[in-house]
């Protein structure tokens, strides 16, 4: 069975959750999805087995010795990445696309194509099973794609240890990486609070998993801190026919846990916000002892 956890928007706890989850199960196979900014490996210090470069695309790199600063390649270019000033041609790394025309262009041949190689994924081992993990280099991009090679790992390893299941922990939002993360998916949790942007964001995620078919449900986390919005959500689920799995209230406890680098439910086990994700982990997970 694989689950993803997803959000409509940063800082709502989907990370907190998704590593409780993993927590209460042995064993599991923990994909972290949200390649932009992964942070699970620094809460369970995986075992690393395995490390592959991840190619995010490609960038134009010019030759100056053989640029003689025509200009040609600054007018055939879209995205302004290519300028020129009174110290002649440059390009501006973080703009090039890599689409290539001005090495195509180019009469003298000054400009040659490089792949973007300083992404990574990983696989390891940790005390609840296995892990999973990518990480893209800051102004790389492919998001969606680094995605699919994280959770085509974490099949791999599932079906070769026989592990039953997989949690995924995805990228907030709606975009290229987050559709990439539920695509094909037993079953979506998305992760909530009681703010005007989180219930803007909720409903924007939800029209997203119906138009994907999937079997969604939802968490709100730190329900109590605007009790009016937390009802609004349930009531917007219960119309919707969307299963509310659970109510966390906000608790420093999970600050603490993170600081020390554990999950809550290791951190605090009997603590009562361990007790209520214990028991929104049994609605997803029915047949997982905790």
């Amino acid at each position: 069975m694989e689950i993803a956890i997803i959000s409509g928007k940063g800082g709502t706890g989907k990370s907190s959750v998704s590593a409780a989850f993993a927590t209460l199960q042995n064993p599991v196979v923990l994909a972290d999805c949200d390649v932009d900014a992964a942070n699970l490996y620094l809460l369970f210090n995986p075992v690393c087995d395995e490390e592959h470069v991840f190619i995010s695309g490609q960038k134009a790199i010019l030759n100056k010795e053989k640029c003689i600063n025509c200009g040609i390649c600054v007018d055939y270019c879209r995205f302004d990445a290519i300028v020129e000033n009174e110290l002649g041609v440059s390009i501006i790394d973080t703009l090039c696309e890599g689409c290539l025309l001005c090495s195509r262009v180019c009469p003298h041949g000054a400009i040659t194509v490089a792949e973007e190689d300083r992404s990574r994924f990983y696989a390891g081992r940790f005390k609840n099973g296995r892990m999973v993990y990518g990480r893209l280099a800051p102004g790389e991009e492919n998001t969606g794609k680094l995605v699919s090679k994280v959770r085509e790992k974490a099949k791999e390893i599932a079906k070769n240890h026989g592990i039953e299941h997989i949690i995924i922990d995805g990228p907030p939002g709606i975009g290229c990486s987050a559709i990439s993360t539920i695509t094909g998916v037993d079953a979506v949790i998305v992760v909530t609070e009681p703010s005007v942007s989180g219930v803007h964001d909720l409903k924007r995620t939800l029209e997203l998993t119906a138009g994907f078919k999937l079997p969604t449900s939802v968490l709100i986390n730190k329900f109590d801190i605007n009790r009016e919005l937390s009802s609004e959500i349930e009531s917007y689920c219960s119309e919707n026919g969307i299963e509310v799995i659970g109510k966390l209230p906000f608790d420093p406890l999970v600050v603490e846990a993170m600081v020390n680098c554990s999950s809550i439910i290791v951190y605090a086990p009997d603590s009562e916000i361990s007790k209520l994700i214990k028991k929104a982990h049994s609605a997803v997970f029915p047949n997982v002892k905790v």
